[in-house]
């Protein structure tokens, strides 16, 4: 005898599938069946540290440099005002002492002075010496002296600096004639107080000369409307405690420009090696990342026109990262896709087959039916119609079911379901006369508040066809046994199991996995033909799939291999 794919009638069963077949790959589930675990990211993933890098590494060395160009100036400049007060205080020192060895070799007593030629020379000689131009102002604010005219003939000196050799390589003299370039298409910025000129040797015209006469030393930082930078130092000269009068130090900023130039173009090359690495960086990121979405996004489209049977995605799942997630997501869906087609098409054949056989036995009848004069045959023959109708409105309420069956599933959100109360509510239906049958049913219970996610609906569906079924194998008298047991497998996931045990015939060897298909069925004799449409089991397995759990049938034998009957193991995981 074999057993039926079905579990009892259209009633019982009011909601079918559409499909069995690749049922794991399909939309949204109530659990999700997928074995590949999902991936943990950090805070930061892969892709979005790639992108920070590039982006950070720009900005650190563009902010580093702009920090770095004005530490450095800041730093010549400090350096510079700092040498000429060390160097204005040994001019001024030895100008005192001059004054004070003209008054001791004159063996008079005169007014300490510094309008003399001696003090001119040691102003002059000692301004060359520290190669820093120097004015020495009397008691009176008056200019008595200036490092830049000869003592004897009042001339001034004038002298060009001669330019350092020619060892610049190429890459440098090409971003100084580029930095060159740009600086003199700014405005220059007037950063400090413009620089009186050098023509202008009044006292008035140097704040700090006035500071020195007082006891003070004053530096001040002056700029040209060129934008070039002077430094002036003003030290006080005195003899015997007595300001004398004021020396004026005036340092051309031109070296501190050149420095400042000379880093300013190093870190022109540095950034302009930093847009390069920046480009390089991000075509290779464009590489990565917009080649593999355009290269998913052409093949998203030959699927969507139907361009080739089977197309498959470009497999990226080696980069372990977002594109490579996305990829298998890709791969997967496409996939679940394709087998949901298949299995669509396939549906309809089987439906086609399935609608053929009474409408092939429902016509023949029909026809006959109006060439029959015999009154016995004419009623066997209504009989038949009345069948077939019947089993044609079977077959359509069945399939109308199993067509909003599986977008039902997916849609159905889990719930906490106690697996020990659905049992015993749906045994309950077996033991107050709900159900007309001399088969008793029994449960066996091995724990407590054993508790998983799911549908209650749907697995009580589960429940009720395997009951049905093995009732209509098991004998008068029978018993249907209902076990409900938990366990932990080594991977450390805990499962419920729910075998349903009759005392029947058995199930064919070779049948054991035929019987979970669409419209198999083959019922026991004492059943009329056509009173189940054989999907029954299959939409069992398409609901427990659901639910990440599997369903499995074997034949339960004695110690000398005598079959006692069918198993039917429902596996769950909590």
């Amino acid at each position: 005898m074999k057993r039926n794919g079905s579990g009892g009638s259209a009633d019982q069963t009011d909601t079918l599938t559409a499909e069995t077949k690749s049922h794991q790959t399909s939309g949204k589930r109530i659990r999700s069946t997928e074995n590949r675990e999902a991936r943990k990211w950090g805070p930061f993933s892969s892709l979005g540290r790639r992108i920070m890098a590039i982006n950070l590494f720009s900005v650190i060395f563009l902010a580093g440099g702009i920090l770095y160009l004005d530490q450095f100036r800041s730093g010549l400049i400090e350096a510079r005002l700092q040498a000429l007060v060390t160097n204005g205080r040994l001019i001024a020192g030895a100008l005192g002492e001059a004054a004070l060895r003209e008054v001791a070799l004159s063996g008079s007593v005169q007014r300490l002075t510094l309008d003399s030629r001696s003090i001119r020379r040691v102003l002059r000689r000692l301004s060359v010496v520290t190669n820093t131009p120097a004015r020495l102002y009397d008691g009176s604010g008056t200019l008595i002296a200036d490092s830049r005219f000869l003592i004897s003939a009042g001339r001034e000196i004038v002298f060009e600096p001669l330019p350092p050799p020619e060892n610049t390589g190429q890459v440098r003299k090409f971003f100084g004639s580029l930095y060159d370039f740009a600086a003199d298409l700014m405005p220059v910025s007037q950063d400090y107080p413009l620089y009186p000129g050098d023509n202008s040797l009044r006292s008035e015209d140097f704040e700090e000369v006035g500071w020195a006469l007082k006891g003070d030393i004053g530096t001040v930082i002056r700029q040209t409307k060129e934008g070039q930078l002077f430094l002036t130092a003003s030290i006080p000269v005195q003899g015997f405690k007595h300001v004398l009068g004021s020396l004026l130090l005036i340092e051309d900023g031109h070296e501190i420009d050149e420095a400042v130039r000379a880093a300013q173009v190093t870190t022109l090359i540095v950034i302009s090696i930093t847009v390069v690495i920046n480009l390089l960086l991000s075509l290779y990121l464009a590489r990565t990342i917009a080649k593999p979405v355009h290269q998913m996004a052409e093949a998203a489209d030959k699927v969507r026109l139907g361009l080739g049977r089977r197309v498959d995605m470009p497999d990226f799942s080696a980069r372990q990262d977002e594109i490579g997630d996305l990829s298998t997501s890709f791969r997967e869906m496409t996939a679940a896709l394709y087998d949901r087609m298949d299995a669509v098409e396939a549906f309809a054949a089987d439906v086609a087959h399935e609608l053929k056989n009474p409408l092939t036995s429902l016509g023949t009848a029909v026809d006959t039916f109006g060439r029959v004069k015999d009154a016995e045959t004419r009623k066997q023959l209504e009989a038949v119609i009345s069948s077939d109708v019947k089993r044609l409105d079977r077959l359509i309420t069945d399939i109308s079911a199993a067509s909003r069956l599986d977008a039902e599933l997916s849609r159905t959100e889990g719930e906490p379901v106690e697996i020990i109360k659905l049992i015993d509510s749906v045994v309950d239906m077996y033991g107050n006369g709900h159900v007309k049958s001399n088969v008793h049913v029994d449960v066996e219970i091995t724990g407590s508040n054993i508790m998983i996610e799911g549908a209650p609906g749907r697995l009580g569906q589960v429940l009720r066809n395997l009951i049905d079924n093995a009732m209509s194998f098991s004998p008068d008298g029978g018993r249907v046994l209902v076990r409900a047991t938990e366990e932990k497998d080594s991977a450390g996931v805990h499962w419920v199991q729910v075998d349903v045990e009759d005392q029947g015939p058995g199930i064919p060897e070779n049948k054991l996995e035929a019987i979970f298909n669409r419209f198999y069925t083959e019922r026991p004799q004492s059943e009329g033909f056509g009173r189940h449409s054989g999907l029954g089991l299959s939409i069992s397995k398409l609901i427990i799939e659901a639910h990440g759990g599997s369903i499995s049938a074997k034949n339960r034998m004695s110690s000398d291999g005598t079959v006692l009957g069918a198993k039917f193991t429902i596996r769950l995981p909590k």
